[in-house]
Protein backbone atom coordinates (compact mmCIF):
# COMPACT_ATOMS: atom_id res chain seq x y z
CA UNK A 1 0.00 0.00 0.00
CA UNK A 2 1.15 3.28 -0.88
CA UNK A 3 1.04 6.06 1.93
CA UNK A 4 3.36 9.06 1.27
CA UNK A 5 3.94 11.84 4.36
CA UNK A 6 1.34 11.69 7.47
CA UNK A 7 -1.90 9.64 7.42
CA UNK A 8 -4.98 11.34 8.89
CA UNK A 9 -8.18 9.53 9.29
CA UNK A 10 -11.04 10.22 11.78
CA UNK A 11 -10.59 8.56 14.92
CA UNK A 12 -13.92 6.53 13.70
CA UNK A 13 -12.13 5.15 10.52
CA UNK A 14 -9.71 2.73 12.89
CA UNK A 15 -11.63 -0.33 10.88
CA UNK A 16 -11.84 1.06 7.71
CA UNK A 17 -9.57 0.24 4.53
CA UNK A 18 -7.03 3.35 4.21
CA UNK A 19 -6.68 4.36 0.41
CA UNK A 20 -4.55 6.69 -0.77
CA UNK A 21 -5.62 9.13 -3.14
CA UNK A 22 -4.56 12.22 -3.05
CA UNK A 23 -0.73 13.31 -0.87
CA UNK A 24 -1.15 16.23 1.76
CA UNK A 25 -4.33 18.91 1.61
CA UNK A 26 -5.10 21.07 -2.07
CA UNK A 27 -6.40 24.23 0.57
CA UNK A 28 -3.39 23.94 3.12
CA UNK A 29 -3.63 27.67 4.24
CA UNK A 30 -5.71 27.45 7.03
CA UNK A 31 -4.88 29.55 9.90
CA UNK A 32 -5.02 26.73 12.53
CA UNK A 33 -3.87 23.65 10.60
CA UNK A 34 -0.52 22.28 10.50
CA UNK A 35 -1.29 19.06 9.48
CA UNK A 36 0.41 18.65 5.96
CA UNK A 37 2.04 22.20 6.03
CA UNK A 38 4.91 20.88 4.49
CA UNK A 39 3.42 18.73 2.13
CA UNK A 40 2.57 19.90 -1.57
CA UNK A 41 -0.58 18.94 -2.65
CA UNK A 42 -0.20 15.80 -5.46
CA UNK A 43 -2.72 13.34 -6.93
CA UNK A 44 -1.95 10.02 -7.22
CA UNK A 45 -2.08 7.91 -10.75
CA UNK A 46 -5.24 6.11 -11.31
CA UNK A 47 -2.57 3.05 -12.01
CA UNK A 48 -0.90 3.78 -8.41
CA UNK A 49 -4.48 3.27 -6.76
CA UNK A 50 -5.36 0.80 -8.70
CA UNK A 51 -2.44 -1.53 -7.43
CA UNK A 52 -2.88 -0.53 -4.34
CA UNK A 53 -7.01 -1.89 -4.34
CA UNK A 54 -5.74 -4.88 -6.16
CA UNK A 55 -2.93 -5.46 -3.14
CA UNK A 56 -5.68 -4.60 -0.20
CA UNK A 57 -7.91 -7.67 -1.54
CA UNK A 58 -5.09 -9.92 -1.21
CA UNK A 59 -5.11 -8.51 2.54
CA UNK A 60 -8.65 -8.20 3.35
CA UNK A 61 -11.41 -10.51 3.20
CA UNK A 62 -14.21 -8.56 4.27
CA UNK A 63 -13.94 -4.77 3.32
CA UNK A 64 -17.29 -2.69 3.85
CA UNK A 65 -15.81 0.96 4.61
CA UNK A 66 -12.67 2.23 2.46
CA UNK A 67 -11.81 5.91 3.42
CA UNK A 68 -9.81 7.71 1.05
CA UNK A 69 -7.15 9.33 2.23
CA UNK A 70 -5.34 12.63 2.28
CA UNK A 71 -6.75 16.00 3.60
CA UNK A 72 -9.33 16.61 1.30
CA UNK A 73 -9.55 13.84 -1.24
CA UNK A 74 -12.96 14.90 -2.29
CA UNK A 75 -10.82 17.62 -3.82
CA UNK A 76 -10.37 15.44 -6.54
CA UNK A 77 -12.83 15.60 -9.65
CA UNK A 78 -16.30 13.34 -10.31
CA UNK A 79 -14.09 12.32 -13.32
CA UNK A 80 -11.01 11.03 -11.35
CA UNK A 81 -13.44 9.92 -8.45
CA UNK A 82 -15.62 7.76 -10.30
CA UNK A 83 -13.08 5.00 -11.82
CA UNK A 84 -12.11 4.57 -8.21
CA UNK A 85 -14.98 3.96 -6.57
CA UNK A 86 -15.84 2.06 -9.89
CA UNK A 87 -12.92 0.16 -9.37
CA UNK A 88 -12.84 -0.61 -5.35
CA UNK A 89 -16.66 -1.90 -6.59
CA UNK A 90 -15.16 -4.46 -8.64
CA UNK A 91 -13.06 -5.86 -6.48
CA UNK A 92 -14.44 -5.40 -3.21
CA UNK A 93 -18.67 -6.16 -4.10
CA UNK A 94 -19.10 -6.00 -0.17
CA UNK A 95 -18.10 -2.49 0.23
CA UNK A 96 -21.07 -0.15 1.79
CA UNK A 97 -19.16 2.84 2.18
CA UNK A 98 -15.85 5.03 0.17
CA UNK A 99 -15.46 7.81 2.51
CA UNK A 100 -13.44 11.26 2.89
CA UNK A 101 -12.29 14.31 4.41
CA UNK A 102 -14.15 16.91 2.48
CA UNK A 103 -14.35 20.67 2.71
CA UNK A 104 -17.32 22.91 1.06
CA UNK A 105 -15.53 24.38 -1.32
CA UNK A 106 -14.86 20.88 -2.78
CA UNK A 107 -18.10 20.34 -2.61
CA UNK A 108 -18.70 23.18 -4.64
CA UNK A 109 -16.96 22.14 -7.42
CA UNK A 110 -19.53 19.51 -8.08
CA UNK A 111 -22.39 19.57 -9.76
CA UNK A 112 -25.85 18.06 -8.19
CA UNK A 113 -25.40 16.16 -11.30
CA UNK A 114 -22.29 14.39 -9.99
CA UNK A 115 -23.22 14.22 -6.56
CA UNK A 116 -25.70 12.25 -7.78
CA UNK A 117 -23.82 10.04 -9.52
CA UNK A 118 -21.11 9.48 -6.56
CA UNK A 119 -23.32 8.90 -4.17
CA UNK A 120 -24.54 5.62 -6.51
CA UNK A 121 -21.13 4.65 -6.70
CA UNK A 122 -21.09 4.59 -2.94
CA UNK A 123 -19.47 7.69 -1.96
CA UNK A 124 -22.34 7.83 0.05
CA UNK A 125 -20.49 9.50 3.05
CA UNK A 126 -18.17 12.70 4.42
CA UNK A 127 -16.31 14.06 6.55
CA UNK A 128 -16.93 17.99 6.00
CA UNK A 129 -14.65 20.40 7.88
CA UNK A 130 -17.17 23.06 8.72
CA UNK A 131 -15.14 24.47 11.60
CA UNK A 132 -17.71 26.87 12.20
CA UNK A 133 -20.63 28.46 11.58
CA UNK A 134 -19.85 31.44 13.30
CA UNK A 135 -19.54 33.56 9.61
CA UNK A 136 -16.13 36.15 11.32
CA UNK A 137 -14.72 33.16 12.62
CA UNK A 138 -15.08 30.97 9.55
CA UNK A 139 -13.67 34.09 7.89
CA UNK A 140 -11.01 34.58 10.40
CA UNK A 141 -10.17 30.48 9.83
CA UNK A 142 -9.25 30.84 6.27
CA UNK A 143 -11.41 27.98 5.41
CA UNK A 144 -11.61 29.20 1.61
CA UNK A 145 -15.48 29.60 2.32
CA UNK A 146 -17.99 31.81 3.81
CA UNK A 147 -20.85 30.82 5.79
CA UNK A 148 -23.81 31.23 2.89
CA UNK A 149 -21.38 28.75 0.70
CA UNK A 150 -21.64 26.32 3.76
CA UNK A 151 -25.36 26.60 3.88
CA UNK A 152 -26.00 26.06 0.54
CA UNK A 153 -23.33 23.16 0.09
CA UNK A 154 -24.98 21.32 2.70
CA UNK A 155 -28.15 21.60 1.45
CA UNK A 156 -27.13 20.05 -1.77
CA UNK A 157 -25.80 16.97 -0.01
CA UNK A 158 -29.01 16.56 1.43
CA UNK A 159 -30.75 16.73 -1.65
CA UNK A 160 -28.20 14.64 -3.40
CA UNK A 161 -28.75 11.69 -0.39
CA UNK A 162 -25.22 12.30 0.59
CA UNK A 163 -24.54 11.65 4.26
CA UNK A 164 -22.06 13.64 6.19
CA UNK A 165 -20.52 14.57 9.40
CA UNK A 166 -20.11 18.14 10.62
CA UNK A 167 -16.58 18.78 12.02
CA UNK A 168 -16.38 22.10 14.14
CA UNK A 169 -14.34 23.36 16.96
CA UNK A 170 -15.26 24.41 20.46
CA UNK A 171 -13.58 27.79 21.17
CA UNK A 172 -12.96 28.53 16.89
CA UNK A 173 -14.61 31.94 17.73
CA UNK A 174 -12.43 33.00 20.26
CA UNK A 175 -12.71 34.52 23.86
CA UNK A 176 -16.59 36.20 24.66
CA UNK A 177 -18.13 34.35 21.66
CA UNK A 178 -18.32 30.68 22.72
CA UNK A 179 -22.41 31.05 23.12
CA UNK A 180 -22.29 32.80 19.91
CA UNK A 181 -21.02 29.75 18.17
CA UNK A 182 -22.65 27.61 19.68
CA UNK A 183 -26.16 29.00 18.93
CA UNK A 184 -24.48 29.41 15.01
CA UNK A 185 -23.74 25.43 14.84
CA UNK A 186 -26.39 24.30 16.32
CA UNK A 187 -28.25 26.20 14.11
CA UNK A 188 -26.62 24.65 11.13
CA UNK A 189 -26.49 21.01 12.75
CA UNK A 190 -30.29 21.45 13.04
CA UNK A 191 -30.65 22.57 9.48
CA UNK A 192 -28.39 20.26 7.76
CA UNK A 193 -28.86 17.44 9.08
CA UNK A 194 -26.20 15.32 9.33
CA UNK A 195 -25.46 11.90 10.80
CA UNK A 196 -23.18 12.98 12.66
CA UNK A 197 -20.84 15.28 14.49
CA UNK A 198 -17.40 15.50 15.29
CA UNK A 199 -15.99 18.14 17.44
CA UNK A 200 -12.45 19.31 18.31
CA UNK A 201 -11.09 22.14 20.04
CA UNK A 202 -8.99 25.06 18.68
CA UNK A 203 -5.69 25.56 19.83
CA UNK A 204 -2.35 27.57 18.67
CA UNK A 205 -0.33 25.06 17.10
CA UNK A 206 3.14 25.83 16.79
CA UNK A 207 4.01 27.31 13.34
CA UNK A 208 0.67 28.77 12.65
CA UNK A 209 -0.60 32.31 11.89
CA UNK A 210 -3.13 31.61 14.76
CA UNK A 211 -0.06 31.20 17.57
CA UNK A 212 1.42 34.46 15.91
CA UNK A 213 -2.11 36.37 15.99
CA UNK A 214 -2.23 34.78 19.69
CA UNK A 215 0.84 36.28 20.51
CA UNK A 216 0.53 39.54 19.13
CA UNK A 217 -2.93 39.71 20.80
CA UNK A 218 -4.64 39.66 18.00
CA UNK A 219 -6.90 36.40 18.85
CA UNK A 220 -7.50 35.57 22.38
CA UNK A 221 -8.34 32.13 22.69
CA UNK A 222 -10.99 31.30 24.74
CA UNK A 223 -10.39 30.02 28.40
CA UNK A 224 -11.43 26.14 29.29
CA UNK A 225 -14.54 27.44 31.01
CA UNK A 226 -15.67 28.92 27.81
CA UNK A 227 -15.27 25.73 25.73
CA UNK A 228 -17.32 23.92 28.31
CA UNK A 229 -19.88 26.86 28.84
CA UNK A 230 -19.85 26.37 24.31
CA UNK A 231 -19.79 22.23 24.41
CA UNK A 232 -23.10 22.14 26.69
CA UNK A 233 -25.18 25.28 24.86
CA UNK A 234 -24.24 23.16 21.68
CA UNK A 235 -25.79 19.95 22.97
CA UNK A 236 -28.45 21.63 24.82
CA UNK A 237 -29.93 23.64 21.29
CA UNK A 238 -29.25 20.58 19.26
CA UNK A 239 -32.71 18.88 18.16
CA UNK A 240 -31.89 16.13 15.45
CA UNK A 241 -33.22 13.18 16.00
CA UNK A 242 -30.44 10.18 16.08
CA UNK A 243 -27.34 12.63 15.72
CA UNK A 244 -23.80 10.68 16.80
CA UNK A 245 -21.86 12.82 18.64
CA UNK A 246 -18.53 11.70 18.07
CA UNK A 247 -16.63 14.11 21.11
CA UNK A 248 -14.17 11.41 21.96
CA UNK A 249 -11.30 13.13 20.19
CA UNK A 250 -7.60 13.47 22.58
CA UNK A 251 -7.93 17.22 21.71
CA UNK A 252 -11.17 17.20 23.87
CA UNK A 253 -10.52 17.72 27.45
CA UNK A 254 -13.95 15.70 28.29
CA UNK A 255 -14.40 13.27 25.31
CA UNK A 256 -16.76 11.33 24.93
CA UNK A 257 -19.62 9.61 22.17
CA UNK A 258 -23.52 9.64 22.63
CA UNK A 259 -26.30 9.97 20.34
CA UNK A 260 -28.52 13.21 20.83
CA UNK A 261 -31.08 13.86 21.95
CA UNK A 262 -31.67 10.64 23.54
CA UNK A 263 -28.17 10.96 25.60
CA UNK A 264 -28.50 15.00 26.44
CA UNK A 265 -29.29 15.09 29.98
CA UNK A 266 -26.78 12.47 30.89
CA UNK A 267 -24.24 14.43 28.55
CA UNK A 268 -24.78 17.74 30.28
CA UNK A 269 -24.44 15.82 33.77
CA UNK A 270 -21.24 14.11 32.82
CA UNK A 271 -19.93 18.04 31.79
CA UNK A 272 -21.11 19.32 35.27
CA UNK A 273 -19.55 16.48 36.69
CA UNK A 274 -16.40 17.08 35.39
CA UNK A 275 -16.44 21.11 35.24
CA UNK A 276 -16.90 20.33 39.30
CA UNK A 277 -14.14 18.61 39.55
CA UNK A 278 -11.60 21.47 38.35
CA UNK A 279 -10.22 24.78 40.10
CA UNK A 280 -10.87 27.93 39.06
CA UNK A 281 -7.30 28.43 38.22
CA UNK A 282 -7.36 26.47 35.34
CA UNK A 283 -11.30 26.38 34.59
CA UNK A 284 -10.40 30.32 33.45
CA UNK A 285 -6.50 29.54 31.52
CA UNK A 286 -6.21 28.35 28.44
CA UNK A 287 -4.43 24.82 28.51
CA UNK A 288 -2.18 23.55 26.10
CA UNK A 289 -3.47 21.24 23.72
CA UNK A 290 -2.03 18.03 21.61
CA UNK A 291 -1.96 19.27 18.23
CA UNK A 292 -4.10 17.76 15.53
Amino acid sequence: MTYTGPVFRPPWEADSLLLQVTVGCAHNTCTFCTMYRDIPFSMDPFEQIERDILEARRLYKNVKRVFLVNGDAFVLSAGRLKPIAEKIIEVFPEVEVITMYASISNVKGKTDEELLELRKLRINELWIGVETAHGKALEYLNKGSYIEDTHTQLKRLNEAGMDFFYGFMYGAAGKGKGIESAIENAKLINSSKPIGIAPTTLSANEGTPLERDVKDGIFILATEREVYEEMKKTIELIETDDLIYYGAHIINSIPFNCVLPRDKEQALVEIDRRVSELDDDYLDSVPARHTI
